[in-house]
């Protein structure tokens, strides 16, 4: 207890102009109504940094102290490693360093780490309706966790992720040191752009490199129930979706609902699709590809690329774009994600019997993201995300509540884990892949003990594969001590293979 109230002390000396008690400020942002139960741990205090000094400090300061240190930017990891923790720590808040500074003469931006997707998409937006980045469809998460995880949204076919259009960026090292991409080295950039930077110091800001969006794009929704041929055009939709124009980006989400024949429990699979592109060159392309869909021109939205924004977060048409700098979530609610690879169709007696689990399950949602296009033509070590030839897209599990306490936690986190098993026959294997952001901890946990390498590896091949020893690598030449250390960081290597 004293050496925790010695930090407190010490840090407050250092701070007092930018610390937040842990209760208010803790609470506006934690975003899995999960974790904001009275039986999580609260930080000891919040950091909420407004010059890159602050940074500088806290690692200093809590590096002598022995305290671990949280690092936030937005609030959104799915299991709250950057606000949650089972031993004392404090929250490093990055939410006042959001400035952005778009260039269209060079097509860059600078984005601080605090920003969120919804800030940078409207910047970007304020100077130019021919450029947009490719990033996530949520407004309101972190530009820090995203980017540094990998990043994705539905211009991936189109550019890659968001790590794929990266070109600089300042990061905050163990040394207190603020390096760019040449005083950090090219070994330690790669790592920061897919290999989760909060294991590797604090990321101030990305120099990210724009795209260009046509002033013209289409969106469309199209559902269809079991009825209404679902299971036939589900599997459709895994043989066509990653092989389509890289222009179209045809998202497939199937939950459970009731049917409006019958009454009883039915699938329904929703399409959901953003092209860039006018909707006459889309039937044009659909027509050739994915008839099955049956896809008609009433079904078609023409907008800008930033309205396409606002349409794919579900905001009701006509709303102003300037609801993307408001860093209020539309919906707060308890949660739990999970993800797979698919890199074969489910066969249709496959989908049959999945389609029957989740009917019994009810609750928890799949969500699959297609490949192809760009995210095939980038080599595996290109980036720390591997994820790319080969799949035809990555799934997320979903489940929402909105029930406190424990006891309701438990009941849907185990409806969530019985449809992974169900899947588990379709999915990739030898390792059965994840996706860093969408951050699982039944994966596995870091004690950031004496075993920390081995159980490092237990979650580092799902979401790094072949590149989790390069990680590793980076993190102990930089980072020998294990400062920067969560549940699932990247650990260094054990003294008998240094």
């Amino acid at each position: 207890m004293t050496t925790s109230i010695s930090v407190i002390v010490s840090l407050l000396s250092i701070f007092i102009q930018s610390v937040s008690l842990a209760s208010s400020s803790d609470s506006s942002y934690i975003r899995n109504l999960r974790f904001n139960e009275s039986t999580n741990r609260k930080p000891l205090l919040i950091i909420t940094a407004i010059h890159e000094s602050h940074i500088q400090a806290a690692i200093i300061c809590a590096k002598t102290q022995g305290l671990q240190m949280k690092i936030r930017s937005g609030g959104h990891d799915y299991e709250g490693v950057s606000y949650v923790s089972e031993v004392p720590f404090f929250i490093l808040d990055m939410f006042n360093l959001r400035s952005i500074n778009v260039s269209i003469e060079d097509e860059t931006a600078w984005v601080q780490a605090g920003a969120t997707l919804g800030e940078v998409y409207y910047r970007i937006y304020e100077k130019s309706n021919t450029h947009g980045f490719p990033a996530g469809v949520c407004p309101t998460v972190g530009v820090g966790g995203h980017f540094s995880g990998g990043g994705y949204g539905n211009m991936m076919r189109k550019y890659g992720l968001s790590v794929d259009n990266i070109i600089d960026a300042l990061l905050v090292d163990v040394n207190g040191q603020l390096l760019n991409r040449q005083t950090m080295g090219e070994d330690l950039f790669w790592a920061i752009t897919g290999g989760g930077a909060s294991s590797y110091g604090v990321v101030l800001a990305y120099k990210i490199k724009l795209v260009r969006v046509p002033e013209t794009v289409t969106v469309f929704r199209v559902e269809r129930t079991l009825e209404e041929n679902a299971t036939d055009i589900v599997y459709r939709w895994q043989q066509v979706a990653d092989k389509l124009h890289e222009d179209i980006f045809i998202r497939m989400i199937i939950d459970v609902v009731n049917s409006s024949q019958s009454g009883e429990k039915t699938i329904r699979a929703s399409f959901f699709a953003l092209f860039l592109g006018d909707s006459q060159r889309l039937l044009s392309l659909m027509n050739q590809s994915f008839p099955e869909l049956g896809l008609k021109q009433t079904d078609c939205v023409e907008m800008s690329w930033v309205e396409s924004v606002l349409y794919w977060t579900s905001f009701p048409t006509g709303t102003p774009v300037n609801i993307l700098l408001s860093r209020v979530p539309q919906v707060l609610t308890h949660l739990k994600r999970k993800s797979d690879y698919l890199k074969e169709p489910i066969p249709k007696d496959g989908l049959k019997y999945i389609f029957e689990r989740m009917i019994e399950l009810e609750t928890p949602v799949l969500t699959f993201n297609p490949y192809g296009g760009r995210m095939s033509e980038i080599p595996e070590s290109a980036k720390p995300f591997p994820h790319r030839a080969g799949n035809i897209c990555k799934i997320q599990y979903a489940t929402n509540w909105n029930e406190d306490g424990i006891e309701a936690s438990n009941h849907y986190l185990n409806l969530t884990k019985m449809l992974y098993a169900y899947m588990t026959p379709f999915v990739s294997k030898f390792p059965r892949e994840a996706f860093l952001n969408y951050r699982d901890l039944d994966l596995g946990i870091n004690h950031n003990g004496p075993n920390s390498y081995v159980e490092g590896a237990f979650y580092g091949n799902k979401y790094f594969k072949g590149n989790y020893n390069r990680l590793v690598q980076v993190k102990t030449k930089v980072d020998p001590d294990n400062f920067f250390r969560n549940e699932q960081s990247i650990p260094t290597l054990p003294s008998w293979r240094k």
